[in-house]
């Protein structure tokens, strides 16, 4: 489905890097040996690519994904956020190219849009995020009614050795076929490791790797990617 955390995090880290006094873009791209989100298995090399501007805490952002494969999922969100000291909050739209390929195609539950609210606070030694879907494509709870699908999330920064590392845990706090749980579930356990490789004086290369396990599906991942960016 989504991005590899990307924004565990995902997409409200990127908005929050945005987040400048004068106005400032950033692109780039992460290459990825497999797409991994929130724990779930969303496919495998991909090209996930990201444009943004920001400016006084106001940030908008858009990021995608596109698989080797031709039977790969594409993707393509869109996320507006706001933050102010540790807060961020923000509003972001997933498209997927299934059940519809059609991307101005909004009807109720037929839609390829899932729309997502959120909001996360950086304490410093830890940050903390709640992730709530509110409208579009979301999933069914066990009465076959919207379940506005939710995730909690929390990331632990530190440094090690030479690396920067980032543990994650994740968890569902009820039933939803978006994440597929049948109530409340850890979905999320990962280590991740960062690294400069120094290319030349003024350009360096981030090499990513993460070991991702979702104790609720009984799968475990293991990923590895660098990121190109200006």
């Amino acid at each position: 489905m989504k991005k590899i955390v990307l924004f565990a995090m995902g997409l409200v880290a990127s908005a929050t890097a945005l987040a400048q006094d004068k106005i400032e873009a950033t692109i780039g791209a992460d290459f990825v040996s497999q797409y991994i989100w929130r724990g779930l298995d969303c496919g495998d090399i991909s090209i996930q690519p990201t444009l943004g501007i920001g400016y006084k805490g106001w940030s908008l952002s858009a990021w995608g994904s596109v698989g080797f494969k031709s039977e790969d999922p594409k993707e393509f969100d869109l996320t507006a956020s706001y933050t102010t000291g540790g807060l961020t909050i923000g509003v972001t739209d997933y498209w997927f190219n299934s059940p519809e390929e059609r991307y101005f195609y909004y009807k109720a539950h037929e839609t390829s849009h899932v729309f997502e609210a959120s909001v996360a606070y950086d304490f410093g030694l830890l940050s903390a995020a709640w992730y709530t879907n509110f409208a579009g494509n979301d999933g069914l709870n066990k009465s076959g009614k919207r379940a506005y699908s939710s995730y909690f999330e929390v990331n632990a920064p530190f440094r090690l050795v030479t690396c920067q590392w980032t543990g994650t845990l994740g968890v569902v706090p009820y039933a939803t076929d978006f994440y597929d749980t049948t109530g409340f579930a850890v979905t999320n356990v990962a280590l991740k490791a960062m690294k400069d490789i120094k290319i030349t004086d003024s350009f360096s290369v981030p090499l990513f790797a993460q070991v991702v396990a979702n104790p609720c599906s009984q799968k475990a991942y293991f990923v590895f990617g660098f990121t190109l960016q200006p």
